[in-house]
């Protein structure tokens, strides 16, 4: 009987993983028990179609770019040497910093027909309306390249540390027999990058997937629109849960496919010769093409979008700009602070309890948080909206039974439900960042400890801790620019006469009022930028 005893940090890792895992549960359970409703079947015979197609287009033309530009990227700053091939090894993560939802905003601004760039165009060319045809960037099209060029570092990041990283023995071995650098790149350090370059991909698709607010202002009706509309427009929880199920199965069959596409394919380096290769110079028309490959999607992605936020908030400036923007800055701040802080509180615990326990059960708790990441904030809030309204309507009848006042949504009528949805979408990368660290922590640290006497809060508390300190902080600050980002759980679960950054953004933009948003969207873009630029210095000390 011992060895099913559960120590307290187990039964910690077991309650949060229960709670991560409620969102999902409740989804599939309103999903049985609430029948097919009119409100179902008329999605079904009128929307439900498109939903799918849309989202079956999107989720394929955003792989395959993120996957083409990524992969490009990785292996020209990675095996060749051209001229910028410093700056862009580490800026090419910039887009990042940028929503794509921001993204899709500013390019509205830019490409429309009284833009900038058609209103320079018929100046020059003395053009009239009707004279000339100009892509609609409000398109399905639309959407595909503002989520690739803001999604593709996912792959690049993954794919140049493997490429770096992998068989630079194989590769020595395949010049030596007269294999060109093209055919090299297709034979050996593509497949061997396979599984990094998947995983990127995975997590591009997972993130336009989750998107509401570059969907929903490009009018392309996806399952993330569509629950937004059941539950707010239709006022149908069971309908929202039904579409929730649907996406939720789009992840899982986009996990479940990269598996089964490996096979029984493995992808290991047999060789220990993993000294980096020198960069193959790449000159004349070459080292220009190169340049060229690399800069497009820098700029596309990250630079002519901050200087066209920049220039819309100088020229056009924002009316609201004063003590309403300090208001929704503190409500950003606070809600990413506070989970933030919940986040890598939690999964130090967790990453220390699977330290400690070193047994399946553990491990496999931590790898169900992780999975938190996967669900859709849409399909997050629907399912944390559901238990806790509920929850919070018990709370409300007991307490007025008790003291003979009703005390109101104590719950979801501030930040704790919204903080909780926070937590189940993105506690997986505060876990991912502090286990790896813990895990570069060797064990006779911790057997010293206990030789001293040091009980395991003590020895957590005095020797892991000093040496998890920048680890501890790069989770937090993930987790804070995550939060600041996050648009669709926002929407659907704020409080009343509650905005942020993120929420007054998609408004402003909604209405049209494009350079009222300018000034809290480049607040946002300025703050994903901080962890980018610690990871820059991380990349540039790494090549020295």
């Amino acid at each position: 009987m011992n060895r099913f005893r559960i120590s307290p940090l187990q039964g910690f890792a077991l309650v949060v993983a229960l709670l991560v895992g409620m969102p999902v549960v409740s989804v599939l359970v309103n999903l049985l028990a609430g029948g097919t409703g009119d409100t179902w079947r008329h999605l079904a015979a009128t929307v439900l179609p498109e939903y799918v197609a849309n989202t079956l287009w999107l989720c394929l033309g955003v792989g395959v770019g993120v996957v083409v530009v990524g992969v490009v990227t990785a292996w020209l700053t990675a095996m060749h040497d051209f001229p910028g091939r410093r700056v862009f090894e580490w800026a090419l993560l910039l887009p990042l910093a940028v929503p794509a939802y921001v993204l899709a905003y500013v390019y509205t601004d830019f490409l429309q027909f009284v833009g900038p760039l058609q209103t320079a165009l018929r100046e020059g060319f003395g053009w009239q309306k009707g004279d000339y045809w100009f892509p609609d960037v409000r398109s399905l099209g639309g959407a595909i390249t503002m989520f690739v060029f803001v999604l593709y570092p996912y792959v690049y990041m993954i794919a140049r540390t493997a490429f770096m990283e992998r068989a630079s023995g194989m590769l020595e071995a395949a010049r030596t027999l007269g294999v060109g650098p093209w055919a090299s790149f297709f034979r050996v350090s593509l497949p061997l990058a396979r599984p990094a370059v998947a995983a990127g991909a995975a997590l591009a698709l997972m993130e336009t997937l989750a998107d509401y607010g570059t969907v929903s202002y490009f009018a392309v009706q996806t399952f993330t629109t569509g629950i937004y509309r059941a539950w707010f427009s239709l006022g149908d929880r069971v309908a929202a849960a039904q579409l929730a199920a649907m996406l939720l199965g789009f992840v899982v069959l986009l996990l479940a496919f990269e598996q089964m596409s490996r096979g029984r394919a493995r992808f290991h380096n047999t060789t220990g010769r993993n000294r980096p290769l020198p960069g193959r110079r790449l000159r004349g028309w070459r080292g220009a093409g190169a340049f060229v490959a690399c800069l497009l999607p820098l700029a596309v992605g990250f630079l002519l979008p901050a200087l066209l936020l920049l220039r819309l908030a100088i020229q056009e400036g924002d009316a609201q700009f004063g003590e309403r923007f300090v208001l929704l800055a503190r409500n950003s701040f606070v809600l990413a602070g506070i989970t933030a802080a919940c986040a890598v509180l939690v999964a130090l615990l967790l990453a220390y309890a699977a330290r400690l326990s070193k047994n399946v059960f553990t491990r496999g708790l931590n790898r169900m948080v992780g999975l938190g990441y996967a669900v859709p904030g849409s399909v997050i809030a629907v399912g944390v909206l559901i238990p806790v309204t509920r929850l919070d309507n018990w709370l409300a009848a007991a307490w007025q039974g008790a003291f003979g006042s009703n005390p109101g949504l104590l719950l979801t009528g501030g930040i704790a439900a919204l903080v909780y949805a926070y937590l189940v979408r993105f506690l997986a990368v505060a876990l991912q960042t502090v286990s790896a660290s813990l895990g570069k922590i060797t064990p006779s640290m911790d057997d010293a400890a206990k030789s001293l006497g040091c009980a395991q809060g003590e020895t957590l508390r005095r020797v892991h801790l000093p040496l998890l300190r920048g680890s501890l902080l790069t989770a937090g600050l993930l987790v804070f620019v995550d939060v600041m980002k996050e648009l669709p759980a926002t929407l659907v679960m704020r409080p009343f006469n509650f905005d942020t950054l993120a929420t007054q953004t998609y408004t402003l933009a909604s209405d049209e009022r494009l350079a009222e948003a300018s000034t809290a969207a480049l607040t946002i873009v300025a703050v994903g930028l901080v962890p980018l630029i610690a990871l820059s210095r991380q990349i540039a000390r790494a090549r020295r």
